[in-house]
């Protein structure tokens, strides 16, 4: 029996839906756990099975994708491979600004570790720090405000965050930032 993302035209439909950024309805390929055979997620097998050898834009958009759901075990399988930490870029947003965007604190310390840039602009002409602002004023979840100060601290640009913002608890942080 076969299961979903199986098989050649499930393989090709994935690889179109991560070029796509068709993230939530690719998470199914991100769930398992990276360390267990027969459990493993299905974008670690295919990469194992060399399948994204010769689609690096696909692997790169992987990467944006695990930061996107938060499976930072994925995100770093592959930043332990030299996947380049900015990730794919086909959304107008790469990894580190979604992982912002997401709430995603532990794929932001993730990336922070392996160097990811701070200032890339994303389709909207905002960097990571400018992108957690703007999610944790209009599209609030998971740990914005701590993926401010953290961006802050790894040293983002505070020029990038628009104040104030109209969230006394993103000013606070901003302000104690220099602003």
């Amino acid at each position: 029996m076969t299961t979903a993302f199986e098989g050649d035209t499930v393989f090709r439909d994935a690889i179109h839906g991560l070029e796509g950024g068709d993230f939530s309805r690719l998470e199914p390929l991100f769930e398992g756990d990276v360390a267990l055979s027969g459990n493993r997620p299905k974008i670690i097998e295919w990469y194992e099975e060399e399948r994204l050898a010769n689609q690096p834009r696909a692997l790169a958009e992987a990467l944006t994708c695990a930061c996107f759901l938060g499976k930072t075990g994925v995100a770093e399988y592959l930043l332990t491979r030299g996947v380049d930490p900015s990730g794919g870029f086909g959304t107008g947003l790469n990894a580190l600004h979604w992982a912002a965007n997401r709430g995603q604190l532990e794929a932001v310390r993730l990336l922070l570790r392996y160097k990811a840039p701070l200032e890339t602009r994303s389709m909207y002409d905002g960097t990571a720090l400018g992108t957690a602002v703007w999610s944790a004023v209009h599209e609030p979840r998971g740990n914005q405000l701590q993926i401010i100060e953290e961006l802050l601290d790894a040293g983002a640009s505070l020029e990038e965050a628009e104040y104030p913002s109209g969230s006394l608890a993103v000013d606070a942080i901003l302000r104690k930032h220099g602003a």
